[in-house]
């Protein structure tokens, strides 16, 4: 049996001010229709509906990892607990082939007054597991999420960390057929976080489906084999985790111009490469805009930036004081920056701007494009990106230069 995911058409929708997923949930509210309006209807029941998630399908297979991106609100969580039956669609249909592993919060539905022990074969019960099975992993979940002096503490009394660490082991040790993961990488510490995203790397090269939904976009891109992009419930974008992560940095969520100062406005940076390119590769970035800035300090200049996105290290940055290009003041302007992509293979942030030089603030800037350097050869050096600053048009006379402007990674 190949275990499988899919959605098919899937839709959901809720009622505003009232949840029924649940018989806790449906008592009360029965409860309440009997002596009158039900609890959050103030406008005779017109509007009370939304949909939360709308038309979304997609397969997740052998060896697949799925990303799911989106701003709160876009029914990332909402398409998990599809996925885990937590909760049914309203239309279209749901398929799991196999053993699901889930992790969709904290507590991963854990018994708050049974102990850590007791949680951990409660949870292989309901996976279906028997017994001996989970007496088996037992000692390797226990090692893995490092609660060993709380086991026989009700998990009431745990830290969120501690939850998520527990939680995230049980879901990954008891050797689930599909793992389906809500953000548990954003809880921990940072040598938990490490080793759960080592475990999820050994399970999809080890053949299982795996669902992540995160806000950590460097994590997605690292990880992800594939990704959706959700708004308002529906798809707004499917492909690789770059294309994702760019179209919802440029788009939904993002203020793609990150103005500041609003008498210049860049257009969204793109590249004439394309967003993947290979270590030591040349790398051309587009930039455009409009400036109605006559009055504009001299201490303004254009800047470039480029930020290892997984460390948050800026290894590049470049101004136009360096380079004899002034900033734009009137009309168009278009630059086109040529770089030598000479970093170790990862993902980078990369971001052009208006800078002051003298209160070394910025005025506005372009928004961002994550680049995904792969590896080639092996990288031994300094970050050396040898940056070209060329003007296309501009208001004013500019000129282009060019030097190495290397840093140490």
């Amino acid at each position: 049996m190949t275990p499988h995911l899919r959605l098919d058409h899937v839709w959901k929708q809720f009622r505003r001010g009232q949840s029924h997923d649940s018989l806790r949930d449906l008592v009360p509210a029965l409860a309440r229709r009997l002596v009158g309006r039900p609890a959050g209807d103030t406008n005779g029941g017109a509007g009370r509906t939304f949909w939360a998630v709308r038309d979304l399908s997609f397969d997740v297979g052998p060896g697949d990892v799925l990303g799911i991106i989106g701003p709160n609100g876009a029914g990332k969580s909402t398409t998990l607990k599809l996925l885990n039956r937590i909760m049914e669609p309203t239309a279209g249909s749901v398929l799991t082939t196999g053993r699901i592993g889930a992790l969709i919060e904290v507590s991963a539905g854990f018994h708050q007054d049974l102990t850590g022990r007791q949680n951990v074969f409660l949870q292989g019960a309901i996976m279906g597991m028997r017994k001996s099975e989970v007496e088996q992993k037992f000692d390797e979940i226990v090692a893995f999420a490092g609660v060993e002096d709380f086991l026989d503490t009700p998990v009431k009394r745990y830290s969120s960390g501690m939850n998520a660490r527990l939680g995230f082991a049980i879901a990954a040790h008891l050797e689930p057929d599909i793992l389906i993961i809500d953000e548990v990488l954003a809880v921990g510490d940072a040598a938990f976080q490490a080793k759960a995203f080592g475990r999820i790397k050994q399970m999809a090269t080890g053949g299982a489906p795996v669902v992540l939904v995160s806000h950590q976009l460097d994590r997605i891109a690292e990880l992800c084999t594939k990704a959706i992009l959700l708004d308002k419930g529906t798809v707004r974008a499917t492909g690789t985790p770059v294309d994702c992560i760019n179209a919802y940095l440029h788009g939904i969520g993002v203020d793609s111009s990150g103005s500041v100062d609003t008498r210049i406005r860049f257009d969204p940076i793109d590249t004439l490469e394309g967003r993947t390119v290979y270590s030591g590769e040349k790398l051309t970035l587009v930039v455009k805009g409009l400036a109605n800035a006559p009055d504009a300090p001299s201490s303004w200049t254009p800047a470039l930036r480029i930020r290892d996105v997984r460390t948050g290290i800026e290894v590049h940055a470049v101004t136009g004081l360096q380079r004899g290009v002034l900033a734009p003041i009137e009309g168009e302007f278009e630059y086109h920056i040529d770089l030598q992509m000479n970093v170790q293979p990862g993902t980078y942030d990369v971001q052009v701007l208006i800078w002051d030089a003298v209160t070394h603030n910025d005025i506005v800037h372009s928004g961002r494009l994550i680049i995904e350097v792969l590896d080639r050869l092996p990288f031994y050096h300094h970050v050396q990106l040898n940056s070209h600053w060329g003007v296309e048009k501009a208001g004013r006379p500019i000129v282009a230069a060019s030097s190495n402007g290397s840093k140490r990674a």
